[in-house]
């Protein structure tokens, strides 16, 4: 029999403007923005503190909104450099108390402390304290036997909260709340949900397996797993540096030399490495197309994008620019597209600035996952120019492909 594990998870509370308040001790207390561009009063927050959100100022809010609300918000331009520097100094203390730490984000990670002879409670508070003491900076902690409860339970109390979670506790905190609050649903899903009666958490762990199944595939089971409190992935410090690929290819019926159906193809397979992308939470970093000819030679060509991405036009606009580049105007049997150096979008970090952050916010489904993730202090914003380069840190744990040291 497998004994129990125990697994923290640590959140910082309103991450970036924390860091600002402790480079800025004056800032302490009071309502503070971080924007895009504060000058500019379209400009849109990214995230605040919360003395800002007790006036109501919520992340993604305009500027102009956030100020008619509270009038003596103090707004701040972003400064990811500050807060790659205090994500390393926050993984560093993690990192003191065991080796098995998997970052999530630039301010949340997972620890497995199975193994460390202390209590889990008091081990916690220690932590917290430290992040503190040490670096000002203020945190939730879950604790708990499974990832998807610990990270439950950091939701729990905020700010400076510790909770801890059994799976006896479920049917108490957990099952009565909405199923819309549940980590991984998101308000699609949970409209899906509430079509076949299941509204709550509980009335998900008590969910038919078939008709699960069949209204949101497989992820259903998962999810209904995760209901009755278990989930059995291991806190993996290496995950952060998996590059992975998605990808799809269509042997065409009849060796194709028009353009336009050879766009319809292109297009459809967009579409496929989109929902694939969406269903993995993921984005893609590069754009791959594969062209295989009539006398069975085979091109392959790649082009790395802008921004990460999921979205089936940015996939489909970026394979044509590559696919005009490879094809010669001979008869093709086989298109390929794959999106490459997939990534879960959480990790994935655009520079914010005022143009390309409204822009996307204006897309609607990306706004409403820039929504969820940014209840979490922003780390859903996306980092433009991300670094997938490896680095071995002071504490002896490789981030590859992350964004935390550029």
């Amino acid at each position: 029999m497998c004994m129990s594990r125990v697994i923290l998870h640590i959140d910082m509370n309103s991450f970036y403007a924390s860091v600002e308040a402790a480079f800025d001790p004056s800032l302490k207390g009071l309502p503070l923005a971080i924007a895009g561009n504060p000058e500019e009063r379209k400009g849109i927050v990214v995230t605040c503190s919360y003395e800002a959100r007790a006036f109501g100022v919520k992340t993604t809010m305009p500027v102009w909104e956030a100020k008619k609300l509270c009038p003596n918000l103090i707004v701040k331009k972003p400064r990811f450099d500050r807060y790659r520097k205090a994500s390393k100094a926050m993984f560093a203390i993690l990192c003191s108390y065991t080796p098995i730490v998997e970052p999530v984000s630039i301010d949340e990670g997972y620890m497995d402390v199975t193994d460390v002879a202390r209590h889990p409670l008091d081990l916690a508070k220690e932590i917290q304290q430290r992040l503190l003491d040490e670096l000002e900076l203020p945190s939730s902690i879950g604790i708990a036997p499974n990832k998807f409860l610990a990270k439950t339970a950091s939701d729990m109390k905020k700010p400076l909260g510790i909770t801890v979670l059994r799976k006896r506790d479920i049917k108490e905190k957990l099952w009565p709340l909405d199923v819309e609050e549940m980590h991984g649903v998101g308000a699609k899903t949970a409209e899906k949900l509430k079509k076949i009666g299941i509204r709550t958490i509980g009335d998900l762990a008590r969910g038919n397996d078939v008709q699960l199944e069949k209204i949101i595939g497989i992820n259903g089971l998962r999810l209904k797993e995760k209901a009755n409190g278990i989930d059995h992935r291991p806190v993996d410090p290496s995950s952060v540096y998996d590059f992975k690929s998605v990808g799809n290819q269509m042997t065409l019926p009849e060796d194709a030399t028009n353009e336009e159906e050879l766009k319809n193809t292109l297009k459809s397979l967009a579409k496929s490495v989109s929902l694939r992308l969406k269903k993995k939470e993921a984005v893609a970093t590069k754009v791959a197309v594969m062209l295989r000819y009539k006398d069975r030679t085979t091109v392959t060509k790649s082009m790395k994008l802008e921004n990460p991405t999921d979205d089936e036009r940015t996939i489909f606009q970026h394979a044509l620019i590559v696919f005009q580049k490879l094809w010669k105007n001979e008869p093709v049997r086989l298109l390929g597209i794959t999106g490459q150096d997939v990534m879960h979008k959480k990790n994935a970090f655009k520079q914010l600035d005022l143009f390309t952050f409204e822009e996307e916010a204006k897309n609607e489904p990306l706004h409403q996952a820039i929504e969820k993730l940014s209840e979490k202090y922003g780390e859903g914003i996306i980092k433009k120019g991300l670094s997938m380069h490896k680095e071995i840190d002071s504490f002896g744990s490789s981030f590859g492909k992350d964004f935390f040291f550029k």
